[in-house]
């Protein structure tokens, strides 16, 4: 192919648009970082390869020319029979690298041999950084926004959920950061983005919308977990109209279960009808809530129950067996973690009798560690070893899923924070194995 084929065979970050189908050649580390809305990931050299070459690079760099192009045209060829097997003669790719060098090119140049049109991204992904940084400079002033604000649990997610299936423009900061918020923390299972492909993910959004339409959008702090949000797009929010959801629920009787929502309650100067006592447990809100019952009967009384983790289905039949209408509010569910490994590492430490302690911090541990083991199908052999080992709970909830799996806790935390549960095992764990 001549240099000047090569040129007129290169597009820029302008031109994205008109290619939906991009190939992201980098590394998968590379591309896991950030990487264009809609890649797909074929590397011409794995993270392995691209470190042995660099290495070889310093001594010798004909030696590491010569193995590159050995490795490129054997990734190449296995794409070809795999990955773009079925791809039909029309096809019109976008490929890239870095910065739009010899990585990009090898694959666009015998992509173009073949017969599709193959374009390569000029400046490749650094280029298209550039292309990010400089919208998210501009992009939030074009928006008018309304902020929809509220404590937690009181549906803001849900609302802007709703307001998006109706077909409004809205702007799910959270979704992109994969991460709830102060309280509520990370999705359960599911790992922060980058900040760049946080960024990335604001970027591709706000393109998408429509500046003459306004957009709702959470309120949001200036962090969602690790990541930052662009000071353009807070300054643009903060300039929008607020529309808080706190009025509401100030008229309901509120019942908050554990210290964490009453703290957040008493700063929103929510009225908090019952603050149910340690140990905070389905039991305790409901025998808080029977002792209000001249106050206000919870037959035909409408309750929302606001949700996180696993439903609470005990809690749930009790309410409607008092006569209560009563409606689940999930605010999100327990997922297994993307990374199995170190269950399954737990899994075969137990049935292998290798611990002596096992703490468990939340019921939805007890879930998965089960669950896994009959994945595994070694559910009977790891029951076997916990019954050897030394078996402590953070508190009831957690104390009552073990005894669903037919196992009761050695201890339970005299109060449920992890520092005490882990002082209190530590002083009497040895006792008790020794009498084991």
């Amino acid at each position: 192919m001549s240099e000047r084929h090569a040129v007129a065979l290169r597009v820029s970050v302008d031109a994205l648009e008109a290619f939906p189908d991009r190939i992201d050649v980098r590394s998968p580390s590379e591309f896991a970082l950030d990487h264009l809305p809609g890649a797909v990931n074929l590397p011409v050299l794995d993270d392995a390869e691209r470190a042995r070459i660099g290495t070889l690079y310093v001594g010798s760099a004909f030696e590491a020319r010569r193995l590159g192009a050995a490795l490129v045209a054997r990734n190449i060829a296995a794409m070809l029979d795999g990955a773009l097997a079925e791809k039909s003669r029309e096809w019109q790719p976008l490929v890239y690298c870095w910065r739009g060098g010899q990585r990009s090119r090898a694959l666009a140049h015998v992509l173009n041999e073949v017969g599709w049109r193959a374009m390569q991204l000029d400046g490749g992904y650094r280029a298209y950084r550039r292309h990010v940084v400089g919208q998210l400079e501009t992009l939030p002033s074009r928006f008018r926004f309304v902020v929809l604000c509220g404590l937690t649990g009181s549906g803001k997610s849900r609302l802007l959920a709703a307001l998006a299936t109706a077909g409004a423009q809205t702007l799910d900061l959270e979704g992109m950061a994969r991460h709830r918020g102060s309280l509520l923390g990370e999705f359960p299972g599911v790992a922060q983005p980058s900040q760049k492909a946080f960024e990335t993910a604001i970027a591709a959004s706000l393109g998408a919308l429509d500046p003459a339409r306004i957009v709702f959008v959470e309120s949001e702090s200036k962090r969602i977990g690790k990541l930052q949000l662009p000071e353009t797009l807070l300054d643009g929010m903060r300039r929008g109209r607020s529309l808080t959801l706190v009025a509401a629920l100030s008229q309901a009787k509120v019942v908050a279960r554990g210290p964490k929502p009453l703290a957040v309650l008493r700063e929103l100067a929510v009225p908090v009808w019952i603050a149910v006592p340690e140990p905070n447990t389905w039991r305790e809100l409901l025998a808080a809530l029977d002792a209000k019952a001249e106050e206000k009967p919870l037959k035909g009384a409408r309750i929302a129950v606001q949700e996180y983790g696993v439903s609470n289905h005990e809690l749930l039949d009790a309410l409607r067996a008092r006569g209560a209408h009563v409606v689940a509010v999930p605010v999100y569910l327990w997922a297994l973690p993307e990374d199995v490994e170190p269950l399954k590492n737990a899994v075969t430490a137990i049935c292998r009798n290798e611990i002596d302690v096992v703490m468990f911090t939340t019921s939805v541990q007890v879930v998965h560690l089960y669950q896994i083991a009959r994945e595994m199908r070694l559910e009977d052999n790891m029951q076997a070893g916990l019954a050897r080992l030394v078996v402590a709970s953070i508190g009831p909830t957690t104390s009552e899923e073990l005894r669903r799996h037919g196992l009761a806790p050695d201890l339970e935390a005299s109060h449920g924070k992890i520092g005490i549960l882990v002082r209190e095992a530590a002083e009497r764990s040895v006792r008790m194995s020794t009498k084991r």
